[in-house]
């Protein structure tokens, strides 16, 4: 059985709570990368998609980091002091942001971040049915060009135009999207 390994980057000057995510997120599992300085997370966060994000409300600086990454494809917590927790909250939730109050003990940490590694799974296989659908509204558009473009030139029906291009495919073993691509060519 393989382990998947799991980014996280936390940002927090708080050093008890870098040191409760740096003795809890272990490698294999977790590779983690710890920072209390805002600027160098916002860098590290812009280098490379991290799966967790996770940002301690340290006066505001941590909830302003965490709203800047937050239109990534990571899972971003963000420990808020338990007497701005709601404020705190309303304002990050449209964002997409996760937020827990402190202190938090070690159960409780754990299990957030056990929530968002499979909020972090689901993220992915969104994203990946997200890239199959704009690949296959790409092939649709090409197809679907070098349609209009036959019935234009060759004065043929639309299903004219779509039966040529997916005979053609057939008899040549070809995708119907290079069928279309030549098409395109040829009269575009």
């Amino acid at each position: 059985m393989t382990v998947d390994t799991h980014s996280v980057l936390v940002a927090a000057r708080d050093r008890q709570l870098s040191s409760l995510a740096g003795a809890m997120l272990i490698a294999p599992v977790f590779e983690t990368r710890i920072t209390g300085d805002f600027n160098e997370a916002r860098r590290l966060a812009a280098e490379r998609t991290y799966n967790i994000i996770l940002s301690e409300y340290a006066d505001g600086a941590g909830a302003d980091f965490a709203a800047d990454v937050s239109g990534s494809l990571s899972t971003v917590l963000l420990l808020t002091p338990q007497e701005l927790y709601e404020e705190t909250s309303y304002r990050v939730e449209g964002f997409g942001i996760i937020t827990l109050a402190t202190p938090i003990d070690n159960f409780a940490f754990y299990s957030s971040i056990k929530a968002a590694i499979a909020v972090q799974y689901k993220v992915q296989a969104i994203s990946s049915q997200t890239v199959k659908l704009k690949i296959k509204m790409e092939e649709i558009r090409l197809v679907n060009r070098a349609k209009m473009l036959l019935m234009q030139f060759l004065k043929m029906t639309e299903q004219e135009a779509h039966r040529y291009i997916e005979k053609e495919a057939m008899d040549r073993g070809m995708k119907k999207t290079s069928i279309a691509d030549e098409v395109i060519r040829t009269y575009g």
